[in-house]
């Protein structure tokens, strides 16, 4: 092939917007592809620099690109080329201040892979313009994201001569995949470690994922419970307000539940129902809700005799209940002066089993038993809860010692000789996606909120990073429900706070449209869906045509990348990881076919 780097390509003869057309004066049948190579259109005192896009007829259409401004390559033109200005092929010795960074540093730049239209370029970033930012990596199934993503991490903690020993990566790993990735990487290099949890109740060899139930607010729970109506919130905070209690002293417990029995029998005898209703209802509260103390059985002194407080229910033949006026007085001895409560702050521990009995008392605490409809709304939530409680997934809720927030942050990033974790992997494979979904923002909320409210905010970085984030971060009614919606508020607000998302999907069209356009960095994979490659092109900062173009005809495990890290869109080719994850497609041709005998 013919190196054309210092031959003129031809004579400029006009523009189209942001093309400019180039007649060609060469032998194309001579010399390499010259589709997506770049030019410099140089005048005597501009160099602009643009990529070939396209050849029709013997004309070049070149996109225009940027600058060279003192040999430091520049995006953005100010100052078209002129008519008379020469059109040559960048040399490949210059392309690295297009593609790249202008001298690799090992403590500053990322490699990511090479080009992959000029052969041994390699591209990297600069570590704060890609990791001080949101980022998003799209892909087809088969496009190569989840290698990907693993070699870039595996780049990240190889490195030579340096160490990214403060990193906090928080993988949520859809499908158990990346586990085999990043397992070894303290064989590799000694100060990096990796810890992993599984949701998986029977793996013996890993360590079950666990969330105290205790350092969940009032947003966490009626996720948890799937609320969807505002109008459900305060008898969740009531129950909240109620474990206070009920996860502590017994005779303070029972005082209490006393105390709320008896209120919720007083409200329904002043109801004024039929008597029939009022008897049928306190049989119902007592038989559901009662203590030792106060049940059907409970004996009710008068003077000359004592009897069970079922029979105070009696109805007479004129339709009354004849005890009423005593039964009021023995119900009113067990209400006491309201304790003032609060939700809990996280200072104590309390199981999914004392928010049951918390949930049970605090239905008939607020008198939802009096209103058919409004018990309804209410007790969904407590069917939920049992649910919960009797299933499997009640074990991610089971933690044995008492620990605060910082100090479950901190265990989390601590390996089992004391040294930091810089990799901590959830393979959250085991559960719905409702479920994950949910502990996905549970730690999400949990780490956000840490990071808020250290004294040294962004002093230790936190990076989300969610495989088939379409599952997770959505647009969901959670902005209806809480008044937020926690990957939203991350994308917009962590910057500060060191807390920053790495979005993975092959759905991009399925996610939140705010949390996508906080992204600042892409690397985009193969992708063919029209509907998400218009919605990429409609939600993604600055993309262009000409990129969109290139995304249905890219190779495996070669992206589009393009943002804040880089000077220019660039087609990247990135290598093999090793060791790769678990995320190859069986081998049909193999398990179906054996030999004739």
């Amino acid at each position: 092939m013919l190196d054309i780097c210092d031959t003129m390509l031809g004579t400029i003869i006009g523009t189209e917007e942001e093309i400019i057309l180039v007649s060609l004066n060469v032998d194309l049948s001579n010399m390499q592809n010259l589709i997506n190579m770049y030019v410099i259109m140089e005048d005597d005192d501009t160099k602009v620099i643009g990529e070939i896009i396209d050849i029709k007829n013997n004309i070049a259409h070149v996109n225009l690109l940027g600058e060279f401004i003192d040999e430091k390559f520049v995006f953005g033109v100010i100052h078209r080329p002129s008519f008379k200005a020469s059109v040559k092929l960048v040399s490949k010795e210059r392309i690295p201040l297009i593609l790249g960074i202008d001298r690799y540093k090992e403590n500053k730049h990322l490699y990511l892979g090479t080009s992959a239209i000029y052969d041994g370029v390699k591209i990297s970033v600069d570590i704060n313009d890609f990791f001080s930012n949101h980022f998003a990596i799209f892909g087809s199934t088969g496009s190569g994201k989840s290698c990907s993503v693993a070699r870039i991490i595996q780049n990240l903690f190889e490195k030579e001569n340096s160490i990214p020993y403060k990193a906090s990566f928080f993988l949520f790993d859809a499908y158990g995949e990346y586990h085999n990735a990043f397992s070894k990487l303290h064989e590799k290099v000694p100060e990096i470690n990796f810890k992993s949890y599984t949701t998986n109740v029977n793996d013996k060899e890993h360590e079950t994922l666990k969330i105290p139930l205790w350092l969940l607010g009032l947003d966490d729970i009626a996720l948890l419970l799937e609320t969807d109506s505002s109008s459900q919130l305060p008898i969740i905070e009531k129950a909240l307000k109620l474990v206070t209690i009920f996860g502590r002293e017994e005779e303070l417990v029972l005082k209490h539940k006393n105390d709320i029995i008896a209120r919720a029998i007083l409200d329904i005898l002043s109801s004024g129902k039929p008597s029939s209703q009022i008897r049928d209802q306190i049989f119902s509260v007592l038989t559901h809700y009662n203590t030792k103390e106060l049940n059907l059985e409970t004996p009710v002194f008068q003077p000359g005799y004592t009897r069970p407080l079922k029979q105070c229910l009696l109805i007479d033949a004129t339709g009354k209940i004849r005890e009423m006026e005593l039964l009021t007085s023995f119900i009113e001895s067990f209400t006491s002066t309201n304790l003032e409560l609060n939700l809990p702050d996280g200072t104590f521990k309390y199981t999914l089993t004392d928010l049951q009995t918390a949930f049970d008392f605090a239905l008939i605490s607020e008198g939802v038993l009096k209103s058919d409809k409004v018990y309804d709304e209410f007790n969904v939530l407590k069917v939920r809860l049992h649910s919960l409680v009797n299933s499997d997934y009640s074990k991610y809720f089971e933690y044995d010692e008492f620990i605060t927030r910082e100090e479950y942050i901190r265990n989390l990033l601590t390996a089992t000789d004391g040294r930091k974790v810089q990799m901590v992997n959830f393979n959250i494979n085991y559960i719905d996606d409702r479920l994950a979904k949910t502990i996905t923002k549970i730690y999400s909320k949990m780490l956000f909120d840490y990071s808020k409210e250290s004294k040294r905010r962004s002093t230790l970085p936190f990076h989300i990073i969610l495989e088939e984030a379409h599952r997770y971060v959505q647009n969901d009614n959670d902005i209806n429900l809480l008044g937020y919606n926690i990957f939203e508020r991350i994308t917009k607000e962590g910057r500060k706070y060191g807390v920053f998302l790495g979005l993975i999907s092959q759905r991009p069209s399925e996610l939140s449209e705010t949390s996508l356009s906080q992204c600042s960095n892409f690397l985009i994979f193969k992708m063919l869906h029209p509907t998400d490659i218009k919605y990429i092109k409609e939600m993604v900062p600055n993309i262009t045509s000409e990129i969109v173009k290139k995304l249905k005809i890219l190779q495996p495990g070669t992206c589009v990348a393009f943002g804040n890290a880089f000077k220019i869109p660039s087609i990247v080719k990135l290598s093999m990881p090793s060791p790769a994850p678990s995320s190859e497609s069986p081998d049909i041709s193999g398990i179906w076919f054996v030999d004739k005998k």
